[in-house]
């Protein structure tokens, strides 16, 4: 079983013919909604890769809830620990360009409020707890405190990199994963190299595995003594967004299952690049077999 302690949004999607600079308006002939958030669309994905899942976070009240929860609540997730708040439900307005890339602006509404103390029962059949980066930071390090407590191991995707002290908090950490630039931040932060190669060797430890995604250049990673660096499968990209998060929903549902972290890394990469070949981030989530057949092929 994953928990997975994030915000559950609902996203408002242009596709536009260039993304606008600051003060710039582009139009785009029309609109679509999906639901996401960094903590829906992980659920999502981990979900269609195949894992049990449970969604601890929260909606607003307003007519925008239902539709953000309608994937999560069809493809089987456990949602018993989604609150309805007063206020309104997270938004993401999202523009996209001809080549996949977009422009995000978020409104968190109740997404600001998630509690951490939500966790502090909802652990005990959990073998992993997945954690974003859009938590205040110290909900984050209170939702450390709950995992460690139950012995429950860690996934986290920093994105995007909290202030705070990431030192004592990657010591919690057993599963981390970041793209590049995230990879940069989180190496100021520690005064360390942001060179994704050197990243993964710099921390990387026996009680602690790294990947860095680079796009269409594929992976970096590390477990223990074991260095990877795979080549991410050749797609035609329509929407890169949610792909991150497809990446983490499915390696994570692979470590869950009992599968090898070489294999676990695959078959993220392979969930990534099948998510980026639909527009939506919850719409594009693969599944397991499609999953499994891409991943066959990655070296």
């Amino acid at each position: 079983m994953i928990t997975i302690f994030g915000s559950i949004n609902l996203d408002l999607v242009v596709a536009v013919p260039r993304l606008p600079s600051a003060g710039e308006t582009v139009a785009g002939p029309d609109h679509q909604t999906f639901p996401g958030g960094k903590g829906g669309n992980q659920a999502l994905a981990a979900r269609r890769a195949g894992a049990k899942v449970a969604m601890v976070g929260a909606v607003g009240k307003d007519a925008f809830a239902e539709p953000a929860l309608e994937n999560l609540r069809n493809d089987g997730v456990d949602l018993s620990g989604v609150r309805t708040l007063d206020g309104t439900t997270g938004l993401a307005f999202i523009g996209i360009d001809p080549a996949g890339e977009n422009q995000i602006i978020e409104a968190k509404g109740a997404n600001a409020r998630i509690d951490p103390e939500w966790l502090e029962t909802g652990l005990a059949t959990s073998n992993m707890l997945m954690l974003q980066g859009d938590l205040p930071f110290e909900s984050f390090s209170r939702a450390l405190d709950f995992a460690r407590q139950a012995g429950t191991s860690i996934f986290w995707n920093p994105a995007p990199v909290p202030e705070g002290s990431l030192f004592s908090c990657l010591d919690e950490v057993h599963t981390l994963v970041v793209n590049e630039t995230e990879a940069a931040e989180v190496a100021r932060h520690l005064s360390l190299s942001g060179d994704p190669v050197t990243f993964v060797e710099q921390l990387t430890t026996p009680s602690r595995s790294v990947v860095v995604t680079l796009g269409a250049q594929g992976i970096v990673s590390g477990q223990g003594e074991q260095r990877l660096k795979l080549k991410a499968p050749e797609i035609q990209a329509a929407d890169t967004t949610g792909a991150g998060d497809a990446f983490c929903g499915a390696m994570a549902a692979a470590l869950d299952g009992g599968v090898n972290f070489e294999r676990a890394v695959k078959e993220g990469m392979a969930a990534g690049a099948l998510a980026c070949t639909v527009t939506g981030a919850q719409s594009s989530v693969p599944f397991k077999n499609d999953i499994a057949a891409l991943a066959d092929q990655i070296v």
